[in-house]
């Protein structure tokens, strides 16, 4: 039984997977789509902005800035893209669990997991942008 059913999986095109993945409930609620698209986009533009501003190459850059204290932390260019890595880890495990609260029939836990997304995104974007804004 088990072997029939991945035959059905594995037998199907890339562009099915991807329609059968995205034909579920899960992504037919006009929220859920617009915070998680919203939420990837912003997780892009903080890897962009990284990759267009900042040039890689051995010199450190200041990494934290505080106005009491001054420079704090520096590091490599490459240390800079830790941000947009841990906006993809809470992108993927918000997404998990908001998939999970869905399907269990918890809305408003989904709904909220996948705002706390997109705040998270955004302030993220907001410590790239200083980061860049204090490196030029």
């Amino acid at each position: 039984m088990f072997e029939n059913k991945t035959k059905i999986y594995w037998g199907k095109s890339l562009n099915e997977k991807i329609k059968l993945f995205f034909g579920q409930e899960y992504f037919q609620s006009r929220i859920i789509r617009w915070l998680f698209f919203s939420g990837l986009f912003f997780n892009l533009v903080d890897w962009a902005l990284l990759k267009f501003f900042l040039r890689s190459g051995a010199e450190r850059i200041i990494l934290h800035y505080n106005v009491y204290f001054g420079v704090d932390l520096t590091g490599t260019s490459q240390s800079a893209y830790t941000l947009p890595f841990i906006g993809v880890v809470v992108l993927f495990f918000n997404n998990a669990l908001s998939f999970y609260f869905y399907i269990q029939k918890e809305r408003v836990a989904s709904y909220i997991l996948l705002l706390t997304v997109l705040m998270a995104e955004l302030s993220l974007l907001i410590s790239v942008i200083s980061v860049i804004i204090i490196n030029y």
